[in-house]
């Protein structure tokens, strides 16, 4: 199976392991980067059919990543290559629009089955992006030469948003991507950065984007 393939890793002795290793096994890999802000800047050049993504890395958290790459439209699957191993983590991983998790130390043949397991389910597009792009090295949300500053929190809220365009997210579903696994969080307190995000959006000349359905949750259209 010929397959391209997105490496973010900042080990850079594995990452070229993993560079090799796949292209021995019939892969191609167009990006190989050690940062988040690397891969967002050749994503839409080299359209790759699945992503191998670290979670610690140097400019970026790995998740924050996958949200920025799914609010741009991009389906392709990814998958979560980290020491970062507990329950927590992994919860806290497929929260944030991951596919798959592989813990470190791993065996190359189980992480090359996994790739072309996802791959096989995948119904990978070309990123049509949304308009709005997300940084998450600064996050950021921009639109065109405006930018406006998102906390953390604000930054996952809209990810998800964006990454399911059309659809209505429940409002638990906002909170588990948005806060830590376990974390207490009142309605209200959603709510609330619902709040801030529109007025940071309508400083972006995108008002009345988030709609609310009421008694259910969100949805950008």
């Amino acid at each position: 199976m010929t397959a391209t393939v997105a490496i973010v890793e900042d080990d850079s002795a594995l990452r070229q392991v993993l560079s090799r290793g796949l292209r021995e096994e019939g892969f191609e890999v167009p990006v190989c980067v050690s940062t988040g802000s690397d891969l967002l800047r050749r994503i839409d050049a080299a359209a790759p059919e699945v992503f191998i993504v670290d979670i610690g890395l140097p400019d970026v958290d790995g998740r924050d990543l996958c949200m920025a790459i799914r609010a741009r439209g991009v389906e392709a699957p990814v998958l979560f290559l980290t020491a970062r191993g507990s329950i927590t983590d992994r919860l806290a991983g497929f929260h944030s629009g991951a596919d798959d998790y592989l813990p470190k130390p791993f065996h190359f043949d189980e992480l090359v089955v996994r790739l072309r397991a996802l791959i096989r389910r995948s119904a990978s597009q070309r990123p049509t992006p949304p308009g709005l792009h997300l940084d998450p090295a600064t996050h950021t949300v921009r639109d065109g030469d405006r930018a406006a500053a998102l906390t953390p929190t604000e930054f996952r809220i809209l990810a998800l948003l964006l990454a399911r365009r059309g659809e209505v997210i429940r409002r638990r579903t906002l909170i588990n991507a948005a806060w830590p696994p376990g974390a207490m969080v009142h309605d209200n307190t959603l709510d609330a950065y619902i709040v801030r995000l529109r007025r940071k959006l309508t400083e972006l000349g995108q008002a009345g984007l988030i709609t609310t359905i009421r008694g259910v949750g969100y949805s950008i259209s």
